[in-house]
């Protein structure tokens, strides 16, 4: 069986690292302008062009990809629950929460200051949706997802208000709606902190594993679990927040992804986590590629197509659920 299981594996994370590759190569290659090696009748030279607005947005999509497929792990993890992931639970809206309260007292903060205070105001909200979360019936599982879209629509709720009342609605647009198209070099860097936050979380794998047996069988077992709880919450706000911060609002990426990975491979997080990145990764930037050719020259934002895809999964994970059952 462990031969088995190893050569599932292997195969499942060559099959993802080819298809990524093929996707990068196309989202290199597609755009409004075509790519021109001599710079001829005015048109950007292709290296210029690659290098200011192609290569930084497929970085974008891939590091964004990666980080919120492992932070929709790390709460499902914590909560120990399949169906919630960080923009159906509140953790997205209370980031934009804290970019709207930047906006209003310091509307010339730069990306970093904005990054800084809304990670603070995902990291309060994500800590109060898994208090409240944690005191919800066990054996009512599908309570805990209810609850965190219930919990992320008042939260977003009050965003929407507070925007409306300062005339910022055209900038909560972008918050909540995340788009690649507006990706420049100098305005994305903030995103590589994903492979922090990957490695942080591969680094701990074994211990997030056993996490998920639950508290005391975690400290049983020598898991300082609320430790462990907290550098769970942390990296899922910070990763939230950059997302947020420099692209908008992706939604169901952590709760797409985590899903199909361990129907494949299984549980083992030591195992998964790398697939799961790749997996997020080539999400994230096939939806944007297909939102640039739906509507050719115009597109479609991402978190519109990821909005369509994610619900249809999520659903069928529920009623596919409740058959096995």
């Amino acid at each position: 069986m462990s031969v088995i299981a190893d050569t599932t594996h292997r195969r499942t994370m060559m099959s993802a690292g080819l298809c990524l590759a093929l996707l990068v190569v196309s989202s290199l290659a597609i755009g409004v302008e075509d790519l021109s090696f001599s710079g001829a009748d005015g048109a950007m030279p292709a290296g210029d062009l690659l290098a200011i607005s192609r290569l930084p947005r497929t970085l974008a999509a891939l590091l964004c990809g990666a980080g919120l497929a492992v932070a929709g792990q790390i709460m499902q993890t914590l909560t120990r629950n399949r169906f919630v992931e960080p923009s159906t639970s509140g953790t997205a809206q209370s980031a934009a929460l804290g970019i709207l309260i930047v906006t209003l007292f310091l509307p010339a903060a730069g990306l970093g200051l904005k990054a800084l205070v809304a990670s603070g105001c995902a990291l309060a909200g994500t800590a109060l949706f898994l208090a409240t979360a944690h005191r919800l019936p066990p054996e009512q599982p599908h309570l805990v997802p209810i609850f965190g879209l219930v919990y992320g629509g008042v939260v977003g709720a009050a965003v929407t208000y507070v925007a409306w009342q300062n005339d910022l609605l055209q900038y909560l647009e972008i918050w909540t709606n995340g788009e690649f198209s507006g990706v420049l070099k100098g305005r994305y860097e903030l995103l590589f902190v994903a492979v922090v936050i990957v490695a942080a979380a591969i680094l701990i794998a074994d211990r997030l594993t056993i996490m998920t047996l639950g508290e005391q069988q975690s400290t049983s077992l020598g898991i300082d679990y609320r430790r462990m709880a907290q550098i769970g919450l942390v990296l899922i706000s910070v990763m939230s927040a950059l997302s947020v911060v420099v692209v908008g609002l992706i939604p169901f990426v952590g709760l797409v992804v985590p899903n199909l990975v361990s129907r494949i491979l299984g549980d083992n997080l030591r195992g998964t986590l790398p697939l799961l990145a790749l997996g997020g990764a080539i999400l994230v930037l096939g939806s944007d590629i297909a939102g640039r050719l739906i509507r050719f020259p115009y597109e479609i934002p991402v978190g519109t197509v990821m909005g369509v895809i994610g619900p249809a999964v999520f659903l069928w994970f529920i009623l596919k659920g409740r058959r096995d059952a």
